[in-house]
């Protein structure tokens, strides 16, 4: 980014509950999931929400079976899988109590998701192909950190992303190399710059 770039004063994500598509600031974005810990800062290195976000997509890139437009669309859900992080903050030492607060957890962790897909102009739902072709890049993806990682956490329970238990998936083959906060943000507003137009050939209606 330049120096006037920078300077510009960018619109924070704030009250999940007042977010709407018209003020959801993407470069913005970027700067909170680059200096977001995927671990809650419950780890030895710091390994952001950007990188993963990022690390995911680039991983989309390289799937087989889609034309470059299915591609790109899905390439962008990767990127913008954990932006709603932004807003709606997650302890993992704390959980939400009563089933009445975790549906209402639920509830508003939905909208946003929501609000940054209308604001980023994809589809709500992905296809089921897709969908699957997703989660399991995701685990791949996860894999890798676990691999390279492993200090990551405390304890084997993880927040963010990388939570959860599940079948072992094989890792991707690229080593995971943490970036700076900075860097990492960069990337993902760069990549979502390219990402956000339609591929060659495609025209908007």
């Amino acid at each position: 980014m330049n120096d006037s770039e920078q300077a510009r004063t960018l619109r924070w994500p704030g009250d999940p509950a007042t977010v709407a598509a018209e003020s959801v600031d993407f470069e913005a974005v970027a700067h909170v999931l680059g200096n977001t810990c995927c671990w809650g800062g419950r780890s030895r290195r710091f390994y952001s929400l950007a990188q993963h976000a990022l690390t995911v997509s680039g991983a989309i890139d390289r799937l087989g079976g889609m034309n470059e437009e299915d591609r790109r669309v899905l390439s962008l859900h990767a990127l913008l899988a954990d932006a709603w992080r932004a807003w709606v903050r997650e302890d993992p030492g704390a959980q939400p109590s009563g089933k009445a607060a975790a549906q209402a957890r639920r509830s508003e962790k939905a909208a946003v998701i929501r609000t940054v897909l209308e604001a980023a102009r994809l589809d709500i739902e992905l296809p089921g192909d897709w969908a699957d072709a997703l989660r399991f890049t995701q685990r791949m993806a996860e894999a890798a950190v676990s691999r390279d990682l492993p200090e990551g956490g405390t304890g084997g329970e993880r927040s963010g992303p990388l939570g959860g238990t599940g079948p072992l998936f094989p890792p991707l083959k690229d080593r995971t190399r943490p970036l700076r906060p900075d860097r990492a943000a960069t990337l993902w507003f760069e990549r979502f710059g390219e990402l956000s137009k339609p591929a060659q050939g495609d025209t908007e209606q």
